[in-house]
């Protein structure tokens, strides 16, 4: 049995995989500091409250523990707020991943996960979008994921460290016991806005960008469910536990759905009306996002089991359904 941390496990994505690998049985520690995530959200696992960038914290914790790998999901990741604050994201999501990198070096541990994002693309050269592809963020918040990428990369070559960073594309739904879910407060996704909308919580969907170079006008997005995405962690674990390499891979359904394509099947999935607005394209927003997934099909046998978006939707409405005020229902 290994033994895990993970740096961000009450958030969305981070308690999705803590239940995963609590379901097969492995060895869990949640770091988080629960300035977005969510205490509820935990329920497997030894939970430590404190901040990614303490140093004398992480000096306890990989002391104390014996750990096998750390999968970092403790970022921000509004797209908006890092291009109104930039060194706020800078400092959490680079500053801080650099002494969470520094304690394990010290201590000996050698096996990274980061939760990376499609951000790191930009406007891209071609859809769908390969890991090879160039890489020339539009917003402070890919740009602060690169600048991990690269100090990964740095550290496999002058450490030893052994990572993989995962570039997900838009992460949707929640699990299927409706046990736990999506909860952003400010919400910015589109899928938990729209249900949002169908409970009655918001007036309106607005959609941000109607000119953009697509057939109808609205934003392409590939989107992947949370579970796919923790399955595929704990796939990459185990590659690298088995003495596999450094990797970097996409994930994604490798299919694209525009904004109002989402808003129609959130319609049909719901039976609700959902009235949109539209609105103003909103700065750092690519056209198009879709995952090239080949690779990491290839090489760990990933396969999305929700790879229709209306499923996806409807795991999320289960959840919402049930917690409409999120956790704190």
């Amino acid at each position: 049995m290994a033994s895990f941390l993970i740096v961000g496990g009450a958030g969305y994505i981070g308690s999705h995989l803590v239940k995963a690998l609590a379901r097969k049985g492995q060895g869990v520690f949640v770091l988080d500091d629960l300035s977005t995530g969510h205490r509820p959200a935990v329920r497997e696992g030894q939970f430590i409250q404190g901040d990614l960038g303490d140093r004398e914290l992480l000096g306890r914790i990989f002391s104390e523990r014996k750990i096998d790998c750390v999968m970092h999901f403790a970022a921000f990741s509004l797209v908006a707020e890092s291009v109104a604050d930039p060194l706020k994201y800078y400092d959490n999501n680079t500053g801080k991943t650099s002494r969470l990198l520094t304690a394990m070096k010290d201590h000996g541990v050698e096996n990274f996960i980061l939760s990376s994002t499609a951000a790191v693309y930009g406007e891209p050269e071609r859809v769908p979008i390969q890991e090879s592809d160039h890489r020339r963020p539009t917003n402070p918040y890919g740009w602060s994921k690169l600048f991990i990428e690269q100090m990964l990369a740095d550290s496999a070559a002058a450490y030893g460290l052994k990572y993989t960073a995962l570039r997900y594309f838009n992460a949707a739904g929640a699990d299927e016991s409706g046990e736990i879910g999506e909860d952003h407060s400010p919400e910015s996704h589109l899928i938990p806005l729209v249900l949002q909308v169908a409970l009655g919580q918001r007036e309106v969907i607005r959609i941000f960008g109607t000119d953009y170079d697509t057939p109808d006008g609205t934003c392409i997005r590939d989107y992947v469910h949370v579970t796919d995405l923790a399955e595929a962690h704990i796939l990459a674990a185990r590659r690298m536990l088995e003495g596999g390499g450094s990797a970097v891979y996409n994930l994604g359904c490798q299919r694209g759905f525009s904004v109002r394509e989402i808003i129609d099947l959130a319609r049909r999935v719901t039976g609700r009306p959902i009235p949109a607005l539209e609105d103003e394209r909103r700065p750092g927003d690519p056209s198009t996002l879709v995952a090239c997934s080949d690779k990491i099909r290839a090489e760990l046998g990933w396969s999305p089991r929700f790879d229709d978006p209306e499923k996806i939707i409807a795991s999320a409405w289960n959840w919402h359904g049930r917690h409409p005020r999120g956790y704190g229902s």
